[in-house]
């Protein structure tokens, strides 16, 4: 229930995570116990320690109000969207490959700039995508994530504020917001300049439970999204021939 602990600084917790991987009457009180309070258990290691995920309705569910609260949306039902898309794109981006998903020592670096650039080019090539056609709406059956770049592309990438910072409401407040919540999840850990960080162990469990929401493959079947290296992509290869 404390996002930061690790068992690598707790000898307590440590022990804990030991048990419930060597006892399994340990781990099925755990779990009932977690489902009980609306938990699900996604994994119990070393590094992450326990990774839970609330099920709906439950009390540690984050609704949008408890999200907005925390990150001071100041429009909540303009931006939540936006902060929406913020999230699945700093995922792709953090994990541009299956393989780095299943990878369990591998660390993604995700940014400000990284994220806001990504989608903000989406958006770009969405809109020319539609250009010059008779298209001025998403058409009923095209991905719900299509009609969010008209969104993005209105806001400002940055406003700077008196003291030079990014205004709230321009895609770069949004998506410093988004991912400044995720390191107070436990999820980035803040590195070198302002803006960047690296994905943690709970992060990489969370993102594989992602990998397989609709939003996530819509994401995907874009096709806009960069990958995050030159080597490969999150997007799946077409069944060979062979």
């Amino acid at each position: 229930m404390r996002p930061k602990a690790l068992p690598g600084r707790d000898e307590a917790y440590a022990e804990l995570v030991r048990r419930y991987r060597e006892d399994d009457e340990f781990a099925d009180t755990v779990q009932r116990v977690a489902s009980g309070l609306g938990l699900v258990v996604l994994a119990v290691d070393k590094s992450p320690g326990i990774v839970l995920a609330a099920v709906e309705e439950s009390v540690f569910e984050i609704k949008m109000d408890e999200y907005a609260r925390r990150t001071a949306l100041a429009n909540r039902q303009a931006d939540r969207v936006l902060h929406g898309l913020a999230h699945l794109a700093a995922a792709a981006l953090a994990f541009p490959r299956p393989d780095d998903l299943g990878n369990d020592s591998y660390v993604g670096r995700v940014s400000v700039d990284q994220v806001d650039g990504a989608v903000r080019e989406a958006s770009r090539v969405l809109s020319e995508r539609v250009a010059g056609t008779e298209e001025s709406d998403p058409e009923s059956d095209a991905p719900q994530l299509e009609a969010v770049w008209r969104v993005w592309l209105r806001r400002p990438e940055a406003t700077a504020t008196k003291d030079g910072r990014a205004g709230e409401s321009t895609t770069r407040g949004i998506v410093g917001k988004a991912l400044r919540f995720l390191a107070d999840q436990g999820f980035l850990h803040p590195v070198g300049t302002e803006g960047a960080y690296r994905t943690t162990a709970r992060y990489q469990v969370q993102v594989r439970e992602l990998a397989a929401q609709r939003a996530f493959d819509e994401l995907l079947e874009l096709g806009v999204l960069p990958a995050g290296t030159p080597e490969g992509t999150l997007r799946k290869e077409p069944a060979s021939d062979v």
